[in-house]
């Protein structure tokens, strides 16, 4: 099996002025009550992990790159760990990628040392 890279994407010609309209949209959400209280329940919206509400990011769930924007409904709660591997990746892609991880996982388990090619 090959290594388990994310896809490679490259960007469409973005608006520089948009996305840093966006991020300061973000940056203003970061402060409210509305994701005080988001992080305040300390669970990561991806691998569902408590983890201290300090340590939990604000991510785009469908990252701005990808014409996103910086709304309630497009920003959720995410472990750094989450966060990182995610990237600008859709929540569709993001699924395929958690569903590979766990059956190389499971392929681990089930043949400890093995060969994982296919």
């Amino acid at each position: 099996m090959k290594a388990l890279d994310t896809p490679f994407f490259i960007p469409a010609a973005l608006d520089s002025a948009e996305i840093r309209r966006e991020k300061e949209k973000a940056r203003a959400l970061r402060r409210s009550q509305w994701w005080q209280r988001k992080i305040s329940q300390g669970i990561c919206h991806y691998c569902g992990r408590h983890v201290p509400p300090g340590e939990l990011t604000m991510d785009h769930i469908v990252p701005l790159v990808r014409g996103g924007k910086s709304s309630r409904g497009n920003l959720a709660a995410a472990c750094k760990d989450c966060n990182n591997r995610k990237k600008y990746l859709l929540p569709t892609e993001w699924n395929d990628y958690m569903r590979i991880l766990a059956r190389v996982d499971q392929d681990a388990v089930l043949h400890p040392g093995g060969n994982l090619e296919e």
